[in-house]
């Protein structure tokens, strides 16, 4: 059975793929998400845990895509961002000032906001489906494509047939979209793995993110709320050596509550974790094109850094909004969605962007890894030189907040 034909195609119904959509639609654009997961699944999503850092302009997305009401009970805003190394003397602090986000959940401006993913995704999943310019088709598996000058063609498991104009990959690393189309892929894996969960503190964290760098990975806490509403619950991303990464997740809670309780030098006091630990390793990757004919990656499809700052989630969010602000403009000048013109201006957009950040976040990891007394005295000084620097400092805020460079429309205030 075939389909209408839409303006794209999008398999992967995660975090990017379902904003993805609705980026589109807010130009006027109709598509397809394929996923794999179930109806029910992907309605109520079960939680892991894990939460996702949304820097401002990520949260401006949210807020123009008529999710900031939706949303905002479930969010924790990012006040300020703490960061030292190994707990000595010198630290960086940035604060924002003046909030540049719609529906504020905290007085005063903020960097971002911290949200959980099962909330996230349940949300996303529920505008999806109020949307008319967008076909949800849940529990179900893109089998073959066909891609030639007129379009493209999906053939699901079931026998049905997807017709588009663009195919969209927002399936994550593993992308089979990207591998097809012949697109190359730099990658290599850091010798160390990420260990991720939720925990409740004995003190408010004062809705600040703490970045704590050792030589053998960074140790962030990420605010959250707890189950009244107060701030003290937090979510952590710690970075260890690949080899004693299946130990640490193998220890005890109360084991691993020391632990993580002398890592942190006890600046938030007792420590109880609230949800499983989960772990994986750790690499980096990058497409050597985001577009192919009549093809689109975004998010992990394209692109894979090291946590370390942050800003994963953010990357495959602005590619996002680029990709649906490049394609309503080139719809409304009578262009076909999948036509080359449109590609190759998504591809120079988004590509200054992904290199800096992919530079930047490999450049911390090699930075902080050096090991001994002098290189820990030669990072201080240049910590201690960016916090006497207001210039630098609103150099960094901007960074963090997603505010550098082009935005596309989307990630503007007000819309």
């Amino acid at each position: 059975m075939m389909q209408a034909r839409k303006d794209a195609a999008i398999l992967g119904g995660g975090l990017v793929g379902l904003i993805q959509a609705l980026a589109l639609a807010r130009h006027g654009l109709s598509c397809t998400v394929i996923e794999r997961s179930d109806m029910q699944a992907m309605r109520n999503p079960a939680g892991d845990g894990r939460a996702s850092a949304l820097a401002s302009t990520s949260w401006q997305l949210l807020a123009n895509l008529g999710l900031a009401d939706a949303l905002a009970p479930s969010i924790c805003p990012i006040e300020r961002i703490s960061v030292c190394e190994a707990l000595k003397p010198g630290a960086l602090d940035f604060a924002a000032e003046g909030g540049s986000i719609d529906t504020e959940p905290h007085a005063g401006g903020y960097m971002g906001v911290m949200i959980a993913n099962d909330a996230l995704r349940a949300a996303l999943f529920e505008a999806v489906c109020a949307q008319p310019l967008i076909e949800v088709l849940a529990g179900a598996s893109a089998e073959d494509w066909n891609i030639d000058d007129h379009g493209v063609t999906i053939g699901l498991g079931d026998g049905r047939k997807v017709t588009a104009s663009l195919l969209i990959s927002a399936e994550g690393r593993n992308s089979r979209v990207r591998e097809r189309a012949g697109i190359a892929m730099t990658h290599w894996r850091y010798d160390q793995g990420a260990m991720t969960g939720t925990i409740d503190l004995e003190q408010p964290h004062d809705f600040a993110a703490f970045e704590i760098f050792y030589c053998d990975g960074p140790l962030a806490i990420l605010p959250l709320l707890d189950d009244q509403g107060q701030p003290k619950r937090a979510s952590f991303v710690w970075t260890v050596p690949q080899d004693r990464l299946e130990a640490m997740l193998a220890l005890s809670d109360r084991a691993f509550a020391a632990h993580i309780e002398k890592a942190m030098g006890g600046f938030l006091g007792k420590i109880a974790p609230v949800s499983p630990r989960s772990g994986f390793p750790l690499g980096l990757h990058q497409a050597a094109s985001l577009t192919a004919q009549r093809v689109a990656l975004v998010g992990d499809a394209g692109h894979g850094i090291h946590p370390i700052a942050g800003q994963g989630l953010n990357l495959g969010l602005r590619d996002a909004a680029a990709l649906a602000e490049v394609l309503g403009d080139g719809v409304l000048l009578g262009l076909d969605a999948g036509d080359a013109q449109l590609l190759a201006r998504y591809e120079r957009w988004r590509a200054m962007d992904i290199g800096m950040m992919t530079m930047a976040t490999d450049g911390l990891v090699r930075l902080f890894g050096v090991p001994g007394k002098t290189a820990s005295a030669v990072r201080r000084f240049g910590m201690s030189l960016v916090e006497k620097s207001p210039a630098a400092k609103r150099f960094f805020i901007a960074e963090a907040r997603g505010e550098s460079g082009e935005l596309p429309r989307l990630l503007q205030p007000a819309l």
